[in-house]
């Protein structure tokens, strides 16, 4: 299903489309095409494209194109698929009850979990907030174990 969203591989699109993306929610998957968690979330991401294309706009980053590695280090993405929002140029966090606010890692079990993420994000980004707090339940929220390198 990623052939139906459009996928950046170089770091001049990841910079354009975040800083033109004005008045949305913008979800950037980092990820790998073949790897089958990212096929799940995929498929939900472009399932949903539609129904959220008043408020998101999604598009795909290949965690592999040695060109966005500067965006991978910055945002720690050290699991795949990790998904981050932005809203005017913005980082937008949650408060998931997890470690990292910075990302949502893993994929979203159902597509009405990610909708109303996405509008959580939306609707705290449209009262000036730059961290949400999660809709969603704590069972549907994935689980993880933060590890920290030379600590």
């Amino acid at each position: 299903m990623s052939y139906l969203l459009p996928t950046l591989t170089r770091k001049k699109e990841v910079d354009t489309i975040i800083r033109d993306t004005i008045d949305k929610v913008l979800v950037l998957r980092f990820g790998r095409a073949d790897d089958a968690v990212c096929l799940q979330l995929d498929d939900i991401l472009a399932k949903t494209a539609r129904e959220v294309s008043k408020f998101a706009m999604v598009a795909l980053v290949d965690v592999d194109s040695d060109d966005v590695q500067v965006y991978v280090k910055y945002f720690d993405i050290t699991l795949i698929p990790s998904t981050i929002f932005f809203f005017n140029a913005h980082h937008m966090k949650m408060d998931s009850g997890t470690a990292d606010h910075t990302k949502w890692v893993g994929a979203f079990h159902e597509k009405q979990d990610f909708i109303d993420v996405v509008e959580a994000i939306f609707r705290g980004a449209m009262k000036g907030k730059l961290i949400v707090n999660c809709p969603l339940p704590p069972e549907r929220i994935p689980k993880y174990q933060l590890l920290y390198k030379d600590v």
